[in-house]
């Protein structure tokens, strides 16, 4: 069954490979606004999943992978910048807090229609960063793709106090332990 990564985001292929299996991936047409009164994890579940079936249509009989993160501290949340104005602003309201980063992985069986979805929440502790320290890094890493704009697998480690979770993937956009799990549920053999 062919193995589809409804994301073109390199991060979440660049996990994805670490299977060493073979896949493909598609950009899905999805609008990820938030619904009024949904929380960021009913945000993130419900775009992974939107994601999965919104290319499901081109690629029957596959297995049909999406994920979302959404970056949170109490009822604010922080998207994908876009901008270095909008990183550097996002950084300085989260330095010295913790934000929780709720990443939503969905996996859709196209043949049978099966829907599996788990969420998985890291909590991530930013130091009490300086204004330079966020100029530099904003500059230096250019994080204006990723929700929170802090890439922990890269120089954005050094940003934070501390982090927990489940899987240390999924701070970064796919949690391949639940998603190992969701594939082998599926047939799939892992390793």
């Amino acid at each position: 069954m062919k193995l589809v990564l409804a994301s073109t985001s390199a991060y979440r292929r660049m996990l994805l490979e670490r299977f060493g299996i073979p896949f493909i991936t598609d950009r899905p047409d999805v609008d990820e606004t938030p619904h009024p009164g949904e929380t960021p994890p009913q945000t993130a579940e419900r775009l992974a999943i939107a994601k999965a079936r919104a290319v499901a249509a081109t690629h029957p009989e596959a297995l049909i992978i999406g994920s979302d993160q959404v970056a949170y501290l109490g009822d604010e949340i922080f998207g994908k910048p876009g901008t270095v104005e909008r990183a550097i602003a996002q950084l300085q309201r989260m330095r010295g807090k913790t934000v929780v980063f709720h990443t939503a992985l969905a996996v859709l069986n196209t043949t049978s229609g099966r829907l599996q979805c788990q969420g998985v929440a890291t909590s991530v502790r930013f130091r009490m960063l300086t204004d330079t320290e966020i100029i530099r890094y904003v500059n230096k890493e250019r994080p204006l793709d990723c929700a929170g704009s802090a890439k922990s697998e890269g120089l954005g480690i050094t940003l934070l106090d501390a982090l927990s979770g489940d899987d240390p993937t999924a701070l970064i956009g796919l949690p391949l332990i639940a998603l190992s799990r969701m594939l082998r549920a599926e047939g799939l053999e892992l390793p």
